[in-house]
């Protein structure tokens, strides 16, 4: 009495035949080099699954951590990316200070004025001023002060509302600002021409999704 064998009672598919490869694509080490052309001719190899190779990978320490004297990594990306950003938002404005200060302006003043020139003749109410700057000033009011002191804004009181204070630019403050424009274009090119314009269209574009997030 002969009894069927495990295989004959499994359905087993036929394995799936990969396409020709070019001779010596499929090479590896071996004891000789006539048995790697034997593996390469074969056609019925299943290539190794290397899918998740890089799962495997440890991360290298990025260049901030060095910069930061940072003895452990750090735990998560989203961190690493947060540091960098506020390390390379710092160098950035350091460059943009030093181009301010021979005419006495902050950065946040230099924004401000920037707001009032676009705003044109019809000038802007504090809050408003407040929503555009760049970076959130508690004392929009006090900012406005030290500005008006210096005679490059002038701030008037609404006939219809006593209520809203209306600021506007002067022409000494155009004329500073027209002064400032060629040099601070000179600053940021210099600090990000080298990435191109490819690279820096995707950061911008990284940088609005992390702020439309973050918001």
């Amino acid at each position: 009495m002969t009894y069927p064998s495990l295989a004959d009672s499994i359905d087993i598919p036929p394995i799936a035949h990969l396409p020709d490869a070019p001779r010596g694509a499929l090479s590896s080490p071996g004891p000789s080099a006539g048995g790697a052309r034997n593996l390469a001719e074969r056609r019925d190899i299943i290539p190794l699954d290397n899918s998740r190779y890089n799962d495997y990978i440890c991360p290298m320490s990025g260049r901030i951590q060095k910069e930061i004297k940072q003895q452990k990594p750090f735990r998560r990306i989203e961190h690493e990316a947060f540091v960098n950003l506020q390390r390379t938002a710092d160098a950035l404005m350091q460059g943009v200070t030093a181009t301010l200060k021979p005419v006495g302006l902050s950065p946040t003043q230099y924004n401000v004025l920037r707001i009032l020139r676009g705003a044109g003749p019809d000038g802007l109410a504090c809050r408003e001023i407040g929503e555009r700057m760049l970076t959130k000033d508690p004392d929009v009011t006090r900012l406005l002060d030290r500005l008006e002191e210096r005679g490059l804004v002038t701030r008037t009181r609404d006939r219809a509302d006593r209520r809203v204070i209306t600021t506007r630019i002067t022409e000494k403050g155009l004329r500073i600002l027209k002064d400032l424009d060629k040099p601070i274009e000179e600053v940021h090119v210099k600090q990000l021409g080298h990435l191109g314009e490819q690279r820096l269209r995707s950061m911008v574009d990284l940088l609005e999704s992390a702020r439309e997030k973050a918001s």
